[in-house]
């Protein structure tokens, strides 16, 4: 009898039964009673417009605050009862204000933050709504012990803090004074809510220590995604920056494709990932990058293509370099390297003018940060932008806008690697502070041969020279000091600076002999003044630093004295004796050599002892290079360019082979591949062989631009779940060991290895 009581209860009469004050209904009926307030939301929720909000949103919240028990109070609940009550209340949201006037009723969702008790009756506590609007300050305070305000300021303070709430309550003056500089620099409106009701989403744990200056480890991301607002800060300018890229490109009619992540092994010249099969002795490989695809692409007629695409190598580890990263990546048909080039520059002019008009830099704590100050392009952004973000009044903070870059500079890779020493120059170091690299005479005729032979063991080297100079001018002594301590920490650095050349380093100093430069000599000093339309005379305090090298063609990305002159600004700005620069310098460096020396790198696995300098399918810049591909492979120039800004490399492209027969003579040829290593490209020699058209491309680095945009020091930090220095996840823990049933199913042991089947089964 009393069970079918019960059972009528639950089916019909419940939805009348109010809540007992204080008394919680049994388990079983609570659901039901919970449906009807969802239904109420969404019933008096459903509203299109901001207007409609506005003319309703008041009178709505209201009903559905009486459809709530007023006495009730949080506790700390069951979790399954909390999961399915925070269900219930998500099901249908309140619209999105913008707007706070005083006296409406509001509701929010957010998290809310430590709370700030001024005696029994009154508590204030920051929140972070879901869609930081404004700055906002819960204030609950009650007079009236049977009020709806004393239940929900029991509630506030029965929940922990920085755990996800609802809450609905009333705006009211704002008493609030912010102290964190970057809620300043957003100008965010202040705006105090004061709680009728606020209801607990999940509980945030108590054993977690928050703190402002807290460090989190990399197994901890979630929370430095949670409580570090640079870094989320970070993410959405990284969003920004790819929506506008795709507008452009859309603009161009470029047509986005997606290429396949499971690729096959092929040696276009870096370590690939494999990903073994259950088919024993077959494996997939992870693309180094949609290079063989995109080529295909132009041979199926699809001519301008660009994709965001996810590319994997298994590279040694360095702050600009993930084994997992992404490319913008571009490909165009019937068009010459040239026009790519052109493509780009607008592509990145663009950019940097959208970016000076939407973003100023603010200084907070040392840190430079990026700040909204524009709206997005649609007419709704405009209105909400123009409301929340604080109008720039002060002239003074144009200075702040983003920067627009200096004119973009052209330079051939022979130019740069002798005058900077690095094929991915950094053109902030430069006059005053820094001279090119220049060489000093013929075969180091003109200094004297003692000096030579005490930098460097090579017989009849280059050597080079370049000045550098403090802010600090005409003071030996601060000049000695800076050196000497550089040159203590050389050996220790990781420049790699090879132990046959020593660098040889003087200070500029009038009240010594021969100008505190005796150890060059007459000649040497004679040589020096005759390079005064080249070399600006130099002044007391001048640095002035020498190095030999081989005299053989200049390969790779570096020499060891730009290594040594890009060291030695850097040092001098991180302890203040040269101001830093913030500006952006985009250069474009063109002509590499299209083959290198082998060396450690694995290249393309040909016998030649050669390798291509980026990738195997770049075609020779002109025809004279072309007729030299057999009797000078090194010699030859490739139709390659890398775009550069601020010495980071961003992106690099070239222009393709596109016939099959010439793709297949650099590799059998020129390369030396063996007929199973030229197989490997079949399907891409078969595209090209079905008419494909000129064609040539562009990569960007999409990791590294956001990283150089934001003058941040590593990748990591714009990557919302970047790789350690070990290329280790530490928040889920991969690479994770594989298991011996997965050594079974994907045969990925040798013979030797082999596990016994009983110890699998067991």
């Amino acid at each position: 009898m009393a069970r079918l009581l019960s059972s009528i209860l639950r089916n019909n009469s419940l939805r009348c039964i109010c809540r007992v004050p204080r008394r919680p209904l049994p388990r079983q009926c609570r659901p039901i009673l919970q449906l009807e307030h969802a239904r109420s939301i969404e019933t008096t929720f459903r509203t299109t417009s901001d207007e409609d909000n506005r003319k309703l949103g008041s009178s709505s919240i209201t009903k559905t605050l009486n459809f709530l028990d007023e006495k009730e109070e949080y506790t700390i609940e069951d979790p399954f009862e909390m999961f399915e009550r925070s269900c219930m209340v998500l099901r249908d949201q309140p619209p999105k204000m913008t707007e706070f006037p005083m006296g409406q009723d509001v509701v929010l969702y957010g998290y809310i933050g430590k709370r700030k008790d001024l005696g029994s009756a009154l508590s204030f506590c920051d929140f972070q709504d879901k869609d930081s609007k404004a700055d906002f300050q819960i204030v609950s305070q009650w007079e009236d012990p049977d009020s709806r305000q004393y239940y929900a300021h029991k509630s506030l303070k029965a929940i922990p803090s920085y755990s996800p709430v609802m809450l609905m309550g009333t705006v009211q003056e704002s008493q609030k004074k912010s102290t964190d500089p970057l809620v300043e620099a957003k100008g965010l409106e202040k705006v105090d809510i004061r709680i009728k009701y606020i209801r607990c989403l999940n509980t945030f744990p108590k054993d977690v220590v928050v703190s402002k200056d807290t460090v989190w480890p990399a197994k901890a991301r979630h929370m430095q995604l949670r409580f570090d607002p640079f870094l989320r800060d970070r993410l959405i300018f990284r969003a920004w920056i790819k929506r506008q890229l795709i507008r452009i490109l859309a603009a161009r009619k470029f047509l986005e494709i997606e290429t396949p992540v499971l690729f096959k092994s092929t040696p276009e010249g870096a370590r690939e990932f494999l990903v073994p099969t259950r088919k024993k002795g077959y494996a997939y490989a992870l693309p180094q990058s949609p290079q063989q695809y995109k080529q295909t692409l132009m041979a199926g007629g699809i001519l301008k293509y660009y994709q965001f695409a996810k590319c994997f190598r298994d590279e040694d580890h360095r702050a600009d370099r993930q084994p997992e990263f992404t490319q913008l990546d571009l490909e165009m048909g019937f068009v010459t390297g040239r026009e790519v080039m052109n493509l780009v520059t607008v592509l990145v002019t663009s950019l940097f003018v959208q970016l000076h008009q939407s973003w100023r830099i603010v200084e907070i704590n040392g840190v430079r940060h990026p700040v909204r100050i524009a709206p997005e392009d649609h007419a709704s952004e405009r209105k909400r932008a123009k409301r929340w973000v604080k109008p720039l009044t002060d002239p003074g903070e144009l200075i702040n806008r983003f920067p627009r870059p200096q004119p973009i500079t052209i330079l051939k890779y022979a130019d740069a690697m002798k005058r900077y020493g690095s094929d991915k120059p950094d053109l902030r170091i430069d006059f005053p502070w820094a001279t090119w690299i220049y060489r000093m005479g013929q075969r180091g005729k003109g200094l004297p041969s003692q000096f030579t032979r005490m930098i460097s063991r090579l017989p009849d080297p280059v050597v080079e020279a370049f000045r550098f100079r403090l802010d600090a001018p005409h003071n030996p002594d601060v000049s000695r000091q800076f050196i000497k301590n550089f040159m203590d920490s050389l050996p220790n650095s990781t420049l790699n600076i090879g132990p046959e050349n020593t660098p040889g380093v003087f200070v500029y100093d009038s009240a010594k002999p021969l100008n505190g430069l005796s150890a060059l000599g007459f000649d040497g000093v004679e040589l020096l003044d005759s390079m005064q339309e080249k070399w600006p005379k130099c002044i007391d305090g001048d640095i002035l630093i020498f190095h030999a090298r081989k005299d053989a063609p200049l390969h790779g990305g570096w020499t060891e004295i730009g290594k040594i002159r890009t060291a030695l600004y850097w040092t001098a700005v991180n302890e203040g004796l040269i101001p830093k620069n913030n500006n952006f310098h985009v250069l474009w460096v063109h002509g590499f050599p299209l083959f290198s020396p082998t060396g450690d790198d694995p290249g393309q696995g040909g016998k030649a002892g050669i390798c291509s300098t980026h990738h195997p399918f770049t075609a020779p810049l002109n025809d004279q290079d072309f007729k030299n591909l057999k009797t000078e492979p090194l010699h030859v120039k490739a139709d390659h360019y890398d775009l550069v800004i601020n010495g980071v490399e961003i992106g690099g492209g070239s222009r393709r082979i596109h016939i099959a027969e010439v793709q297949e003579y650099v590799l059998r040829d020129i390369l030396k591949m063996t007929d199973e290593g030229i197989s490997q490209f079949s399907h891409l020699l078969d595209a090209l062989r079905a008419g494909c058209p000129p064609h040539a491309g562009f990569a960007f680095g999409f990791d590294r631009l956001i990283s150089v945009l934001l003058d941040v020091p590593s990748v990591r930090d714009v990557i919302a779940f970047p790789k350690t220095n070990k290329g280790e996840d530490l928040l889920v823990g991969s690479p994770a060991k594989v298991t011996p049933e997965q050594m079974k199913t994907y045969h990925i042991f040798g013979e030797a290895d082999k596990i016994p089947e009983d110890e699998i089964e067991a």
